[in-house]
């Protein structure tokens, strides 16, 4: 475990410092098939007000990045490794009392699908209510205004009625708006959307994510969004991480990683996409193979497998022999040189995709 440089638990300083950083985080889940390495050397940061996109494949470690962040992992069955500081404080050696005083109050997830992350048993304004009495100390009575007025910040309609319905009773896009509004309801620094938008149709869909843009404006939150979609990053995201087999294989702004991607992996994301002005009949070109079992991943760059380019990389047998690796700031974890990616990427990419 890295050595902190400070008191676990202490803050930084106000406007000092990323409010996310995570370093060598490192989880893995004990099965009846034996041990999967879900998340292998992943670092980070996230600075205040900022939106960092996460791309990649089911099972590329994603939300399990995310759900470690938030303390949700059994011990008995995962062990994790590494360092995540929030503002400061240290997540991982945290004790679950300490946890359950971030989790709603400085941190908050939007989950993918609301029906199932709402009781069915409560009314939609008492579950926006609690979260807030039980951070703050509110009375039931100013909870419930806080409850009312959160469900009016995202949109819905007549909220003060709305707010004593159940979550049967509200539309898909009516229950995401709810739980973003309960998942802001304590002002949180830190908000993590797990695919928040993905049962949504494309019309409800922009109205969220311009819903979460004027939000965060507002209540100035920095925000780990995670999607297939490079779309909706595009839209999004300040920031984008690239992750593919545990690991993060590109890193960049969004301008950066979209219009000058430097990883094969991304490059295939981006050639996989469909486009509106693009042939209808014209078929996809999708990533050959599938995604390694992480109970066994492959040696070297985990991308190989799968990679068309590994034959331009200097050395034989290097990229099933190194694992190549991803340095701070703008970086891509591959073993071709920067001038082969440039012009790959502008020679051969760059014309599929228009």
């Amino acid at each position: 475990m890295t050595t902190l440089t400070k008191e676990a638990g202490a803050p930084n300083p106000a406007g000092t410092g990323p409010l996310l950083s995570v370093r060598d985080l490192h989880v893995s889940f004990k099965t009846e098939d034996g041990v999967v390495q879900a998340v292998d050397g992943l670092s980070f940061d996230l600075e205040r007000g900022r939106t960092l996109g996460i791309v990649g494949e089911s099972g590329s470690g994603k939300s399990v990045t995310n759900l470690t962040i938030l303390g949700l992992h059994n011990p008995m069955f995962s062990t994790v490794e590494g360092e995540i500081l929030l503002d400061g404080q240290e997540l991982i050696t945290a004790r679950e009392s300490e946890m359950e005083k971030l989790r709603g109050n400085k941190v908050a997830m939007i989950f993918q699908d609301p029906l199932t992350a709402l009781s069915p048993y409560y009314t939609v304004g008492r579950q926006i209510a609690e979260p807030y009495m039980k951070h703050t100390g509110a009375a039931k009575k100013v909870a419930w205004a806080r409850a009312v007025d959160m469900l009016g910040k995202v949109g819905i309609p007549n909220p003060r009625e709305r707010a004593g319905d159940y979550p049967h009773q509200f539309s898909g896009g009516m229950r995401q708006r709810a739980m973003i509004a309960m998942a802001l309801v304590c002002d949180p620094d830190l908000l993590i959307a797990d695919e928040p938008t993905t049962a949504l149709d494309v019309t409800v869909q922009a109205q969220i994510l311009d819903l979460l843009k004027d939000l965060q404006q507002e209540f100035g939150s920095g925000i780990v969004f995670i999607t297939h979609d490079l779309g909706v990053i595009a839209d999004m995201a300040d920031d984008i991480m690239v992750m593919y087999a545990g690991g993060a294989v590109e890193r960049g702004t969004t301008d950066q990683v979209l219009r000058a991607p430097q990883h094969p992996y991304t490059w295939g994301l981006l050639n996989s996409m469909p486009r509106l002005d693009s042939d209808p009949h014209a078929q996809l070109s999708p990533i050959p193979g599938s995604p390694p079992s992480l109970l066994n991943p492959p040696s070297g760059c985990r991308f190989h497998p799968r990679c068309t380019f590994q034959d331009r990389v200097a050395g034989a047998g290097r990229c099933v022999n190194e694992r190549p690796l991803l340095g701070p700031d703008r970086a891509s974890a591959c073993h071709l040189t920067a001038d082969q990616k440039r012009t790959i990427f502008v020679e051969e990419i760059k014309p599929r995709l228009g």
